[in-house]
């Protein structure tokens, strides 16, 4: 659609926007579209033009043509809000098809192909102008053909030279009630009242005491869904579904608005409600072709391709090859990912649903909940619990995807039943039980689903009946709950961990061991099965499997005392196992403070490690650095860590030569190993690390 006059419309984003332009451009007396000489000799005909003066160029948007196709003009539509059939302004590709006004001659066209009425369109894509002047201002120059009247935006008649001097009367452009045709002339009071041309509503203009200028009290839906439009080819979907959404609330049977508003809802990444969009939009024109391809996209990347075939393959309609082509490969895929998940051949099952996202279903909750299934059977549980948290979100109560099926399930179903296996390993046993729950209300007569159901329940009674009889110290009983819990899910860590408690508990340490492997092996990064392993191995005195257990807790805990503590003595331990001397060593305490020589001298003689940190209280860099030399003796147990301040014992940095600070030394059994001057933190920890245990 062009304008010929007046500021462009596409940047307003607001309904109020809207209005002020029209209040702007709307001035039947100042911005005069171009004349045109019309025949208004019978009330019951349409309007038409007389002699060769009705011609004009095609910039005139308010033009009337008798002859047909030879002066087209922009498309423009004013049929009613109501008409289902009014698909025209919608989105496709980059370009806009806008309406179109049929002609008797069309609608039985239309008909004779099984359209319905309203939905008339040539094959060459032109149509017949509208009838009456749509509602556009042009700034045309005047022609030298004097006109005998004009319609004005609102369907006033104003005739040459009467603009002044008319006061309160009014000629209007009646509804067409009766056998009054596309337009009748009504006189006096009824110009103030909305009136209806051709089923549409027009706005209604009113005339200032001073400016004489006309404000829009009600904007035409069309014209926010153009404005709307624009705004979505520059990618500003948010303000073009607000537009589509007013342009809905005044006319909301239409099906061409729905259709936008999905559009924007897609842009925008809601998918699921787009979907809704689309179907109502078929509910209300079943014939709308824009409407089932825009819905066999959103289920294709859905991953539904059952729904996406029956809207692509719709009946009369060829459907788009390279769509087809996306569509065969999507199904493909996911067949080979069904046949190699009942075999469990997980790696395959990854494969292929990277495939089918790949090739086009990108928004698939239940792809990705199978990719997380199969990670989680993998044992890979962070990542299959990161999916949980970035899967795209599923809309259950869309009319087609709810009956959606995913390997044998509805589609909704699918992603509580794989949500309940991870929350279950992960040892959330109620918000598993829940999921199942939640998957079995969904598809109640699915088997796999039912199964799963049962068994979430009694593990978790098996894990909290374990749990009851372990804080009673009943620990024998304890071990054969958990393995009733185990038998019926015997890939979940947490009970093996649990049951490896029970296992120290009662002084079987190799058994405490063998069930925190298995834990370990299906959740590597569970930090209290390792303990359980570390612990047991230290009363069996395998002191070197007990140290690397707690050195990787110590890295991951490293505020645990209980962890610094245990590792400290396996360290000591194992130093004795080896032979290695070992003299008045202790765990823990706080920097000491030196302000001596002989006090400096004997600590720095003392068995083991020491690391001293030579400062000046002042000093800002000092200052930085000190809170972190504290946090590395409560992190390095076994290291004696001391501090000298080189103001208040110059004898000290005499000794030592230290002039900088801070400085930092490092002594083993009283000789100095190392020297670091204004390290970072990283560098000091890397060195302390390096000469402990």
């Amino acid at each position: 659609m062009s304008h010929s006059s007046g500021k462009p419309v596409s940047d307003v984003v607001g309904f109020d926007a809207i209005a002020d332009r029209f209040r702007d451009t709307l001035n039947c007396e100042v911005n005069k579209p171009d004349y045109r000489e019309l025949d208004l000799g019978s009330p019951v005909s349409p309007l038409r033009t007389r002699g060769p003066a009705a011609s004009s160029s095609s910039s005139s948007s308010g033009s009337f043509s008798g002859r047909n196709g030879h002066n087209p003009v922009p498309k423009r539509s004013d049929s009613a809000p109501n008409n289902n059939n009014n698909n025209s302004g919608e989105l496709s590709g980059s370009s806009e098809n806008s309406p179109t006004a049929a002609s008797e001659s069309q609608r039985s066209a239309g008909n004779a192909r099984g359209l319905k009425p309203g939905h008339a369109r040539s094959d060459s894509g032109s149509a017949l102008p509208p009838l009456i002047y749509s509602g556009q201002t042009v700034n045309s120059p005047p022609l030298n053909v004097l006109p005998t009247g004009n319609i004005c935006p609102s369907g006033r008649i104003l005739k040459t030279g009467m603009a002044a001097n008319r006061g309160s009367r009014t000629d209007v452009l009646g509804s067409g009630m009766g056998n009054y045709g596309h337009g009748s002339i009504m006189r006096g009071a009824a110009a103030a009242a909305k009136v209806e041309t051709a089923g549409a509503p027009v706005s209604k203009c009113s005339i200032g005491n001073e400016s004489g200028r006309r404000g829009v009290q009600n904007v035409d839906p069309e014209e926010l869904k153009r404005v709307g439009n624009e705004h979505y080819k520059k990618g500003h979907f948010a303000d073009a579904l607000s537009l589509y959404d007013k342009a809905i609330a005044m006319s909301p049977a239409s099906a061409a608005y729905r259709s936008n508003r999905a559009a924007a809802l897609t842009g925008l990444g809601r998918l699921g409600e787009a979907v809704r969009e689309c179907e109502e939009a078929v509910r209300l024109d079943p014939n709308y072709l824009r409407a089932h391809q825009r819905l066999a996209s959103l289920f294709l990347r859905l991953g539904q391709v059952e729904n996406a075939r029956k809207h692509l393959c719709f009946p009369g309609q060829q459907s788009d090859p390279s769509e087809m082509q996306k569509l065969q490969m999507v199904e493909k895929h996911i067949s080979k990912c069904a046949d190699v998940r009942r075999i469990r051949d997980w790696k395959s099952v990854l494969r292929e649903v990277d495939a089918a996202i790949a090739t086009g279903a990108d928004s698939s909750p239940q792809l990705f909940m199978c990719r997380a299934e199969a990670l989680l059977k993998l044992h890979q549980i962070d990542d299959a619990e990161s999916i949980l948290l970035h899967v795209p979100k599923s809309e259950p109560h869309t009319n087609s995807s709810s009956q959606a099926r995913f390997f044998g399930m509805l589609s909704e179903a699918y992603s509580y039943f794989v949500r309940a296996q991870i929350e279950m390993t992960l040892g959330r046993f109620e918000n598993a039980v829940t999921a199942a729950e939640k998957g079995s209300q969904i598809d109640p007569r699915n088997v796999e689903v039912a199964v799963l159901l049962n068994n979430v329940r009694m593990v978790a009674r098996a894990r909290v009946r374990g749990n009851d009889l372990f804080k009673s110290e009943r620990f024998t009983e304890a071990c054969s709950a958990y393995g009733e819990g185990l038998r019926l899910d015997p890939s979940n860590s947490v009970l093996y961990c649990n049951r490896a408690a029970c296992w120290f508990k009662l002084g079987q340490w190799e058994r405490s061991i063998e069930d925190s492997n298995q834990a370990l092996n299906i959740q590597p990064n569970y930090m209290k099965a390792l303990l359980r392993r570390a612990a047991s191995n230290s009363k069996l005195e395998r002191w070197e499997e007990a140290v690397k257990d707690y050195e990787v807790l110590r890295r991951e805990l490293p505020n645990d005392n209980e962890v610094a503590e245990a590792l400290f003595h396996a360290q000591v331990a194992l130093k004795k196992s080896r032979g290695e001397e070992v003299y008045n060593l202790k765990f823990g305490g706080e920097v000491e403070e030196v302000s001596g020589l002989e006090q400096f001298r004997a600590a720095i003689s003392l068995p083991g490690v020491s690391v001293v940190h030579f400062e000046i209280a002042s000093n800002s860099q000092c200052k930085q650095i000190s809170p972190f030399v504290d946090t590395l003796c409560g992190r390095y147990p076994s290291i004696n860590f001391l501090k000298v301040d080189i103001q208040e014992s110059p004898t000290v940095a005499t000794a030592e030569n230290v002039r900088i600070v801070p400085t930092f030394k490092i002594y083993k059994n009283g000789s100095r190993v190392k020297e670091i001057v204004c390290p970072s933190r990283d560098m000091l920890e890397h060195s302390v690390r390096h000469y402990s245990f």
